[in-house]
């Protein structure tokens, strides 16, 4: 049988949700509590694989077990292992051919960005204390639509075999001294919406102009578009699939 996890993280103390061979995952610490509470090794799909540091309000994962679960107790149990910066909202079973990756039809990430010093804020948003022009950056927002090969936005030693992504939304909303730039595509390549944010605030900044994307984007080089924001900043926080994934 077949089971998806609906989960949450703070990333701040794992190198990203992937296992990784000497550093420690999201992936690494469910697997671990999985295996000893069902009493036998288990391994989980993640429905992405977010960079080291980058947080989760909503994430996916499947697993196989043999033996029915009662869902509220393996989400008690689970809970009750795990460590207080990993939760699990929800354990459901699904079809037996679902697959938490490659089934979502959607992804929607979050970057949030300080234009105040917040001591209580610094290590969950990007501190960035001189003014950015958010018309600018909504208008070259806009510009995202007009592609579909995101190249220049992926790092350059990655293993995929399409840049092509569709993209759905993005658009950046003054909430007071926080700016939330929202983003939602049918895949991500690595590193991309860090590098995309990046790009918008030297727009922001006035360094570059919102039709410069254009030329960036076409050029397919990663040198040409702008920096990589930090991760902390970042939040994969919406995985949609279909409805009849159950």
């Amino acid at each position: 049988m077949r089971y998806f996890l609906e989960l949450s993280y703070n990333g701040k103390a794992y190198h990203g949700w992937q296992n990784q061979p000497n550093a420690i995952s999201v992936q690494e610490v469910i697997e671990k509590a999985l295996s000893t509470i069902l009493k036998e090794k288990i391994d989980i799909v993640g429905a992405g694989r977010t960079d080291a540091g980058v947080h989760a309000s909503q994430m996916f994962a499947h697993f196989d077990f043999d033996n029915p679960i009662k869902p509220e107790d393996l989400t008690y149990k689970l809970n009750s292992f795990l460590p207080k910066d990993v939760a699990i909202q929800d354990v459901f079973c699904v079809n037996a051919e679902a697959h938490a990756r490659f089934d979502a039809l959607s992804r929607t990430y979050h970057y949030r960005v300080s234009t105040l010093k917040n001591v209580f804020d610094y290590d969950y948003s990007y501190q960035m204390h001189l003014p950015l022009d958010i018309d600018a950056m909504n208008k070259a927002c806009k510009i995202l639509f007009e592609y579909n090969d995101f190249q220049c936005f992926s790092k350059s030693k990655t293993d995929v075999k399409t840049y092509n992504c569709d993209i759905m939304e993005a658009v950046w909303v003054q909430n007071g001294s926080e700016l939330l730039f929202t983003i939602k595509a049918n895949r991500f390549l690595r590193n991309m919406v860090r590098a995309v944010v990046g790009t918008m605030v030297n727009i922001g900044l006035g360094k570059l102009k919102p039709e410069d994307l254009h030329q960036i984007i076409e050029s397919k080089d990663r040198g040409k578009a702008g920096f990589s924001v930090p991760a902390h900043g970042l939040y994969l926080v919406h995985i949609a699939y279909p409805e009849n994934i159950r």
